[in-house]
Order: structure tokens, then sequence, then C-alpha cells
């Protein structure tokens, strides 16, 4: 056993470089889980700060100087972070509310829908398999109930959170667009000055995550802004809603879709049945999840590295359940992170001697 722990330090740690960046890493996990709470609003402004140095970029290509281009970008910013605060979150906070106070008579609907099914479908549902069924639902609404009151007692604290956010969220976005230069250089004189593995794990991954946040962002405006509009249009109940939430059900492929589709669905049957009006909702909301999955997907991560689905799946549910959110917005950059330092940890010796498996494949 010694021999072989022997063997794998002196494969993978031999490197001074490779030393240096398993200590980076083990700290910053280190960090992010124990303070992570507290560091929220930093860890937004610099997620914010990120997507808008594209933009930035952009106006300085254009010969326009650094301090107009961010002071242009950071207006820009307010004006969107303001329409959220005061237009876009109220209006969903109250149909949310809406939707709480109207879950009784969907459970009651809901009821009736299923006494109907043996009358309607004797031979495929019985009455006892619909008797189950509404005991099911009476628990699982019970519950429900139990979860609703909780949450409204434990708005308190969230609502001081949102202050928090309010207040310094913009600020450290402004200073970070501002004084970005003199921050990754006062970082970057505590590293050694000749670091060509973490410079180039740096550089990959500087590409990675630009174009996967900054897309991100434009794919849940564009989605959730043309499934408002529809249900809108179509006269949906909670459009405001429902529109929020598919939007936000791009963070999570996959999961995100299967996960806000049933409460589209759910809610258009409850209100206009199997009717025309259902119908026409289902295609519309089919046709913006193609079009978002075969065309604003592949242009907007058409430089993004390819991870194979149970990659997505495993990194959305292990970053998920340790940071929350924000774990599940940067599962799939902090997949490629992983993928990337793997590829390019430092390496020496072969542990498995006279294997010409792995070359042979290396040539195909």
């Amino acid at each position: 056993m010694y021999e072989v722990m022997r063997g794998w330090v002196n494969r993978f740690l031999s490197d001074e470089e490779g030393v240096l960046l398993a200590a980076l890493l083990i700290v910053s996990v280190i960090i992010i889980v124990t303070m992570g709470t507290v560091l929220a609003p930093l860890l937004t402004g610099i997620v914010l700060a990120y997507v808008m140095q594209g933009a930035i970029k952009t106006m300085e290509r254009f010969q326009m100087p650094k301090g107009l281009a961010v002071s242009i970008t950071f207006v820009i910013f307010m004006g969107f972070f303001l329409s959220l605060l005061f237009f876009v979150i109220p209006r969903v906070w109250r149909q949310l509310q809406s939707l709480f106070q109207n879950i009784p008579s969907m459970v009651e609907r809901t009821r009736d829908l299923l006494g109907e099914l043996p009358l309607n479908y004797p031979e495929l549902v019985s009455e006892q398999q619909v008797t189950s069924w509404i005991e099911l639902l009476n628990s699982e609404s019970a519950e429900l109930g139990q979860w609703l009151l909780s949450f409204s007692l434990s708005q308190l604290p969230l609502l001081a959170a949102v202050a928090v956010y309010i207040m310094l969220v913009p600020l450290l976005v402004f200073f970070i667009l501002k004084d970005q230069q003199q921050i990754l250089a006062w970082c970057s004189s505590y590293l050694p000055s000749k670091k060509p593995l973490l410079d180039r794990i740096g550089r990959e991954m500087d590409e990675q995550m630009a174009n996967y946040i900054r897309g991100k962002v434009v794919e849940i405006i564009i989605v959730g802004g043309a499934s408002f509009v529809f249900f809108q249009l179509m006269g949906l109940e909670y459009a405001a809603l429902l529109g929020f939430l598919v939007g936000l059900s791009v963070i999570v492929p996959y999961v995100g879709f299967v996960a806000v589709t049933f409460p589209v669905l759910i809610i258009a049957y409850l209100q206009f049945g199997w009717g025309s009006e259902f119908i026409t909702i289902l295609i519309g909301y089919s046709i913006i999840q193609g079009i978002d999955g075969f065309f604003i997907v592949p242009l907007l991560f058409s430089e993004a590295v390819n991870l194979h689905p149970i990659a997505i799946i495993t990194a959305v549910l292990v970053f998920g359940a340790w940071w929350g959110v924000w774990g599940v917005f940067f599962a799939i950059p902090l997949a490629t992170l992983i993928k990337a330092i793997m590829s390019a940890w430092p390496q020496t010796g072969h542990p498995i001697q006279g294997n010409t498996a792995v070359p042979a494949l290396e040539k195909v």
C-alpha cells in the first residue's frame, strides 16, 4: 500500500507547480465551503462584472477610453438592475403569492378531475386507483401547506439578505470593473513569476467561463422574455412567474427543462382544460424550447467544451448540494475546470508498464 501511495505522489505531485496548484485548489474549496454565505455578495459582484467585461472590451476595440467604457457599461447594468428590482421581481412575487393562495382551489379542481377518470375511462382507470391517488394528493397538499407556512415565517432573514445585496452588489461591481487590473496584479504578486501551468489553465478557463456566463445570461433573457410574452398573449395565469421560471430553467441543462414543464402544463390544463388554448400553449412552449436547444445554445456556446450529459447532471447534483443556486449555475464551468486541470496536470513516470492501449487510442 505504501508503494502504491508513493508511486501516486511521485507521479502527480513531483512537479512544484502541481503542488502549488493542489494547494490553491484546496484553499479555494475550504474558503468557499466555510465562508461562501458571507462572501456571496462579493462572488455575485465578480460574476456580474465578468459578464460585462465583454461589452467593455468591445468598446475599447473601437478606441473608446476605458473609463468611459466602464461608465457606460455600469449605467446600462444599473438600468437592468433597477428594472429587475422595481418591475420584474415585484410582479413575479405578487403572482407567486397569488399562486400560493389559489393552491387549495387547484387541489380541489385536481380531485374533481381525478374523480371523473373512472367514468370517462373505466377500462384504464379504476376507482381504487383514483382513491389512492386522491389520498396521495391530500397528504402532499398537507405537506405543501406546512412548507408554505414555514416559508412565510422565514421571509424576514430573506428580506435582510436582499437588502444587503441591493446595497453592496452595485458598489462591488463598479469597483471591480474600475480596478480590475490592480486587483489581478495584487493577486498575481503572491504567485511565482513563472507559472506556465497556472497561466495555461487560467487562459483556458477565462475563455470558457466568459463564453458560458455571458451566454447563459443572454439565454436566460431571451428564453424567459419570449416565454413571458407568449404566455401573456395567450392569457395564461401567472405569466410573469412562469416566464421567470422558464428563463431560470436554462441554468440547469436537461433537469431544468423537465422541472419547469410540469408547472406550465398543469396551470395551463387547470385553466383551459383539454381545449384549443391548452394545445396552442403546448405547441408554442415546445417551439420556444426547440429554438433554444437547436439555435440559441449552439450559437452562444459553440466554443464551449463538450461534456457528456452524465457528467453535466453529476456536476449539477454535486455542486448544487455544496453551494446551492450558485453551485447549479457554475456546475458546467466548474466541471470544465476539473476536466482542464486533469488534462493539464503534470505527470511523471508510467505506473502501468508495457501498456500500449493508451498510445494506440491517442493515435485514433
